[in-house]
């Protein structure tokens, strides 16, 4: 069942829908698209918003089996409570004191997720692209197998092109990305809170 409208929200919904065509579309995908425009005010996403054909249906069906949710950061934990509400929302960051030499801390903190989360999580990614660099490279090694990515990090530096490799990757199809630097955690978490709320609905995107 839905939950109910704020009706700044919806009032904000309504502004939106009269200032962008998201009509294109596929319909899971459009809800997608609106929550990441709503929650940063930035148009841009609904141009460059990058969905695979399985990944909102993919991200569905996991937050539905209770798979746990893996962020990069605490920001995009604190941006999805309501997700708290299906499942565990995880963040390694702070097991991290120090990075492994020629890593970051996010790089390193997502390593150390996927050691224990090897297979079925969803994995966020809204602030490091070396986070998401390290998450495509222990797919590659076979040491991890996300059930959906959603990969938006943010920065002049890396981020760019980590979602290009993301989306041309052998995980494309259960990837939600977008073209260019911009990303962030509003945007992540925005994403992520879309699909809850279409998992949370009995009707099939």
């Amino acid at each position: 069942m839905s939950e109910p409208v704020h009706p700044i929200e919806a009032q904000s919904y309504a502004i939106l829908a009269g200032r962008i065509d998201l009509t294109a579309w596929p319909d899971g995908a459009r809800a997608v698209v609106a929550r990441m425009v709503h929650a940063t005010a930035d148009e841009s996403f609904a141009r460059t918003a990058r969905f695979g054909e399985r990944a909102v249906n993919a991200a569905i069906a996991a937050l539905r089996s209770h798979a746990p949710v893996i962020c990069d950061s605490r920001m995009v934990v604190a941006g999805i409570p309501r997700v708290a509400r299906m499942t565990d929302v995880l963040c390694y960051l702070d097991r991290i004191q120090s990075p492994v030499s020629g890593s970051t801390r996010s790089a390193s903190a997502l390593a150390l997720a996927a050691s224990e989360h090897p297979r079925g999580a969803i994995w966020v990614i809204g602030n490091a692209p070396t986070a998401l660099a390290r998450l495509l490279d222990l797919h590659r090694q076979g040491a991890l197998q996300p059930a959906a990515v959603f990969g938006l990090p943010v920065g002049y530096v890396g981020a760019a092109h980590a979602k290009d490799e993301l989306w041309g990757s052998e995980l494309r199809d259960i990837a939600v990305t977008n073209r260019g630097p911009r990303g962030g955690s509003p945007v992540a978490a925005g994403a992520v809170n879309a699909v809850a709320q279409l998992a949370r609905t009995a009707r099939p995107v």
